[in-house]
């Protein structure tokens, strides 16, 4: 019997084209044989916008972005969910979202209440993977190396600036890298050398998010692995990010290509025993469940660095999640089969905890 699968993506979030590319290649990738896709689009004013199932792979994101016409209202939003074209329950919701408004937990929450199976991570994981100041905390608290950072607010840099501008340059030094706490795929992610760049960057990061987070530059090779499962996770290979500019952000992500990803990374045994001990370390210290790609500095002398974990990483052609699993032996189709059975598990899990009023 076929799989209901509802397909949950775009998002009001600067990572909205992030999303579509990721549900484009899903969709390319389902088997229709085994799975009834439903797909959801969210749009860039946050309406969810419910299309028709899909008989075949669509030719480009265009296709995938709904009319209003089909505009689904707060009250029709949850039968929406649960109901296919013949009145038929979905089976499972793989939210295909990334950044905020989709891979923070507030998505999650909803499925939660209601009690639907959806792939990936928690309420807690999501929340606490989307921001990356408590994500680092949670880190320190597990016991994982980690680059030194410092944290502001908007309204408590906009009443001392000079003074967090000082904190950073005492803390920190040159270079630094400025971020938006709760966005990805280094939007809004700016390095800094000197204290105009620095002032510029803390500019630029508050456009995305309330509050940023700053870390040390660190001299070091950037280093990936794929986590997959729930109470017994699984690490894939180990992958290096070498990118052509400074630093791997948006357009050498999605756009240009512009980096090198090398699979499997040329490392020791020893160098990827510890990464992987990292990995599923962070994986458990957040409670995460599902998927997880875990982001390393590692150093010359050898030493890991935790640089963060992303609880939806994409699935573009350029990403490296899905890459690392088929070079560990996981092709795309069985990676999405995978944590389609792994969201059946943990919410089948969920149903025997018994409530007593």
């Amino acid at each position: 019997m076929k799989t209901k699968l509802g397909l949950l993506y775009g998002g009001k979030s600067a990572e909205h084209q992030v999303s579509l590319q990721t549900a484009l290649a899903v969709i390319r990738a389902l088997d229709l044989e085994k799975f009834d896709i439903h797909p959801i689009y969210i749009n860039t004013e946050g309406n969810w916008i419910k299309g028709p199932q899909l008989s075949e792979p669509v030719e480009n994101v265009k296709a995938l972005e709904f009319s209003e016409g089909n505009q689904l209202s707060p009250l029709s939003l949850a039968p929406a969910l649960f109901q296919a074209e013949k009145q038929e329950t979905l089976d499972v919701i793989f939210p295909l979202l990334h950044g905020p408004n989709g891979e923070d937990g507030t998505v999650q929450g909803l499925l939660e209440l209601l009690n639907l199976p959806y792939v990936g991570n928690g309420v807690l994981a999501s929340a606490a993977g989307m921001d990356k100041v408590m994500m680092k905390n949670v880190f320190a608290q597990a016991g994982l190396a980690q680059v030194n950072y410092v944290a502001f607010i908007k309204s408590e840099w906009e009443r001392a600036k000079a003074e967090a501008y000082s904190k950073v340059e005492a803390e920190l030094g040159y270079p630094c890298f400025v971020k938006p706490a709760n966005l990805g795929s280094s939007v809004g992610i700016s390095k800094c050398t000197n204290r105009a760049e620095l002032e510029a960057a803390f500019a630029e990061a508050f456009q995305f998010d309330r509050k940023v987070i700053i870390e040390e530059g660190v001299v070091a090779r950037e280093i990936e692995v794929a986590v997959l499962g729930n109470d017994e996770p699984e690490c894939s290979v180990a992958g290096e990010i070498v990118p052509k500019k400074d630093f791997y952000d948006y357009k050498a992500k999605y756009e240009s290509g512009d980096t090198a990803l090398i699979i499997p990374a040329d490392i020791t045994n020893e160098e990827y025993a510890q990464l992987k001990d990292m990995a599923i370390k962070a994986f458990k210290s957040l409670d995460c469940s599902g998927l997880v790609r875990a982001d390393f500095f590692l150093t010359k002398d050898g030493k890991a660095l935790i640089n963060e974990v992303n609880t939806m990483p994409g699935f573009t052609p350029f990403s490296m999640f899905p890459l690392l699993w088929k070079h560990t032996g996981v092709e795309y189709p069985q990676l999405i089969e995978r944590l389609v059975s792994l969201a059946k598990e943990r919410h089948a899990e969920k149903q025997q905890i018994k409530f007593t009023f």
